[in-house]
This record gives C-alpha cells, structure tokens and sequence, in this order.
C-alpha cells in the first residue's frame, strides 16, 4: 500500500519542478526553518533539486537519519548565533515558528535574517488572525508575529493556512488499537488543508517573483466536520470506525497531558470557535498560486491510510 502513497508524492514533486522549469527562476540560496516538521520536510524536499537549500533543524544527525534533504544545518530558534550563520547570504527564508510561549524566537530570526541580508521572508502564519472574534493565545502570537514582520522592512509574504488536515494523525493510537476516534464537538465543521498543498504553495512562493507583500489564504476545498472525517478515515484503512464525542472537560483532560495550561486554554477556544462555525469558510489562495483545486480530505485520507493501519 506505500507504493500508490510514494508514487503520488513523486508525481507531486515532478510537477512542482516542472512549474519551476517554466517559471525561468534562477539558482538560490533559500533557508528553511522547521525543516524537520511537516511543512519543512517537504518544502526542503520540493527546492533542494533546483535550489541551495539551508535546512535548518535543532538536530541534524536525527534529522539526515530521516532523510531530509539540502544543506542540514543546525541552528536554534533559542540561539541568534546559530541563526545568524545559517541565514547569512540567503535570498529567501520560510519561517515557521511554533511555540506561542517563546515570542523570542521569532524576534531571533528575524533579527538573523535581517543581519544576514535575506530579502524575502515567506511566513506560515493562521488563517484565524483575519478574524476579529479570534483571540486566543495562538491567534493572538500570530497576530503579533506577522507584525514583527512587517516591521523589518524586509519583503514578506503570508501564507494563512486554516488547520492541517494531518492533525487527524493523533487518532492513530485510538483507531489501531480499538478502531475508535473521539474527538470533541463531533458536527463543527473546518476547512481543513492539506500541509502538501501548503508545501506546494510555499515552495512556489520562495522561489519566484510576483509574491512580496501578499498574503495567501489557504483552505481544503469544503469544509467537513470530525464524524465526517472518521468515516474518510474508515474507508481508508477498510473497516469500520465508531466516532465517540468528547465533552469540553474530557477534551482538556486528554490536552493537558500534553500541552502546557495556556495552550489547552487557546484549544479549547479555537474548538469553541469551530463549534460556532467561525472555520468553515472556504478560501482561494491555492487556486491562486498553484492554478489548481486544493487536496480533499478523501484523498490525504486514502494517501496516509497505511499510517492509521500500522499504528
């Protein structure tokens, strides 16, 4: 079954250096930062083959084990120095910070890039900080990040994905071992996206001209809701799945064995939001950089079934 998975990310990847191919760009250098998460992984993966990729992970040893691509280089969110020499001569930088308790972080890569002569910072930022009724500590962090920016006078684009539809990864436990996925507030709905497409999106942005000063909306093509995903990822692993729904106190008791108390305060916000259907909006901002629809839940479901089945 990983064969249909591997051969799906190769097309993928084929077309977005075809894209590139078109585009005429020239050789650069680019940073990335997280490059061991989701969307880094992947973005390194898309550029390295026309472009100098910096991959910047806390562990490089880790990280090359898992085949990241480019240039690892080790560098701190913590530590300006290392983010200093990882940035210097850069063109471009995808920043992608995520610990809303650290704000400082953001300010030391901005600070190394600046230093560094980047001219074009490419920020994975939230759909949420367009939306007045959003304040939450996440939003909130988001909000001021992009602020910081701005503020740099460097070039900038913002990529505002709404949640990934990876985040359905956590039921992995629950699905293999008892074919149960619980989740809270089981018939809100979100537009959720697939990080490829935000991938995709940012390597196109990187790496061409025409993006500095835009701000780019990324959604999935509808919004579904929990129960919804559930029977998706039924079919996917090819046996039933029951939906059980979490009540607000067993949903932060289940958070706050693994995330500190603001944080399990900012989820249950952001769920509250939800619930109320302030995520179900769907956006065009991949149709604008890639000129296509964006990924359904169907087919990331059916592309990481052998994930859910090997839990």
């Amino acid at each position: 079954m990983s064969a249909p998975t591997g051969l799906r990310a190769a097309h993928r990847q084929a077309q977005c250096a075809a894209r590139a191919d078109r585009d005429g760009g020239k050789r650069l250098t680019i940073a990335v930062t997280g490059a061991s998460g989701t969307v880094g992984h992947a973005v390194t993966a898309l550029l390295a083959p026309r472009h100098r990729v910096r991959a910047l992970t806390r562990d490089p040893a880790r990280a090359a084990r898992r085949g990241l691509g480019g240039d690892i280089v080790g560098a701190d969110f913590a530590d300006r120095a290392s983010l200093a020499r990882a940035c210097r001569g850069a063109d471009a930088l995808l920043l992608v910070t995520s610990d809303p308790l650290r704000p400082d972080h953001e300010d030391n890569v901005l600070a190394a890039a600046r230093a560094g002569g980047v001219r074009h910072i490419v920020k994975v930022s939230a759909l949420a900080v367009t939306e007045p009724d959003a304040q939450d500590l996440v939003t909130r962090w988001q909000r001021e990040n992009e602020e910081r920016l701005r503020a740099t006078g460097m070039e900038w684009t913002l990529l505002r994905p709404r949640a990934f539809m990876s985040k359905t990864r956590d039921w992995a436990p629950s699905i293999a071992r008892e074919s149960v996925v619980r989740a809270l507030y089981g018939d809100s709905r979100v537009a959720c996206v697939d990080p490829r497409d935000i991938s995709e999106v940012a390597a196109r942005v990187l790496s061409t001209p025409g993006h500095a000063g835009r701000a780019y909306a990324l959604t999935g093509p509808a919004a579904i809701s929990p129960r919804e995903q559930c029977a998706e990822l039924a079919a996917a692993v090819g046996r039933p799945l029951d939906f059980v729904e979490l009540t607000p106190r067993e949903a932060r008791d289940a958070w706050r064995r693994r995330y500190p108390e603001p944080l399990v305060r900012a989820l249950l916000e952001m769920s509250r939001r939800q619930a109320a259907g302030g995520k179900a909006a769907v956006a065009d901002g991949i149709e604008q950089v890639l000129g296509r629809r964006p990924t359904t839940f169907r087919t990331w479901a059916r592309d990481h079934g052998d994930h859910f089945r090997a839990a």
